[in-house]
């Protein structure tokens, strides 16, 4: 089930609220002692998460199917989408799984149930183990939105009480909110610098066009630009993937990419997606201030919306 991005929280006895964790979406299968991690593009990611895997084996049922994120946790409880990524800095924080829903329970199907009923089932599965559960957040929405914001987290996710849970829908029985400005953009080109990655071409799919939304530079260190080079360096193609590129001209802040341009860019075939933060949308379609948080292989270029 997915949630719809909206510029506020929904107000109302009928919604609660949630932390948006900042990790990949899973769907956690339990059979007896055998688990398995699934994500939301169906990629295994059994073997790349042993420490969940063994937490989800002291569940409190013998079969679940659990929705959640798995996130990387520091000292403080804080969770770093980095640090999920890359294991030379995961070494320090605690590889987690956040429940938040619950389909099915020793063979019974719960799907068709109203969320705070899940909700309770959940907590009998999840409470005391190494599991950890998404509790609903007290307070009213603005006192909410204020916690998240001053903790630093990502967003906050409302979610219709009495809603049953609809696979792969986006209904708008729930509802995003986030309070960092970040989205998933597919990367189609980069410019190159002494055998690593200079800048980033990131953009987005509106029909069936991939549409350029700027450069990216900050975010990159030294050691994701070699990594980024040796992964783009595989997808090079010769023919720009950019339905607007060039652009007649580039911006104040350096967002567009004129025809002079366009000979200082490799580009790639659009098979990577990247994780941007940003401080906002120029009048003419591009970001503002962008900067590197990491790839996404959870999600599907082709999926890549402007949000």
């Amino acid at each position: 089930m997915l949630a719809l991005i909206a510029p506020e929280l929904p107000v109302g006895p009928q919604w609660s609220y949630e932390v948006k964790w900042d990790g990949y979406r899973a769907l956690l299968y339990k059979r007896g002692t055998s688990v398995s991690l699934v994500s939301r593009r169906d990629a295994d990611l059994t073997k790349t998460y042993p420490a969940v895997v063994d937490a989800a084996r002291t569940l409190r049922s013998r079969e679940a199917v659990l929705d959640g994120e798995i996130v990387a946790l520091d000292d403080n409880g804080q969770p770093s989408f980095q640090a999920l990524q890359h294991r030379s800095v995961a070494g320090t924080f605690a590889i987690a799984y956040y429940a938040f829903d619950v389909l099915e329970v020793d063979g019974e199907s719960l799907v068709a149930l109203p969320l705070h009923e899940r909700r309770e089932r959940l907590g009998v599965v999840v409470r005391g183990t190494a599991i950890l559960l998404s509790e609903p957040l007290p307070g009213s929405p603005a006192e909410i939105a204020r916690t998240v914001r001053q903790f630093g987290l990502e967003g906050v996710v409302a979610k219709r009480i009495d809603s049953r849970y609809e696979a792969g829908q986006r209904s708008g029985a729930w509802v995003k909110v986030k309070f960092q400005q970040r989205q998933e953009f597919v990367i189609g080109g980069f410019r190159p610098g002494g055998g690593s990655v200079d800048a980033l071409v990131v953009g987005y799919y509106k029909g069936p066009k991939l549409l350029a939304a700027g450069k990216v530079r900050a975010g990159l260190t030294p050691r994701l630009r070699t990594e980024l080079f040796s992964a783009l360096d595989a997808l090079v193609t010769a023919t720009c993937p950019f339905a607007n590129l060039p652009s007649a001209k580039t911006g104040r802040w350096g967002e567009g990419i004129a025809a002079d341009d366009m000979a200082t860019f490799t580009w790639v075939e659009p098979q990577l997606v990247a994780e941007i933060a940003f401080t906002e949308w120029t009048a003419g379609g591009s970001l503002r201030h962008a900067a590197f948080v990491g790839l996404r292989t959870d999600k599907a270029p082709s999926k890549v919306r402007r949000e």
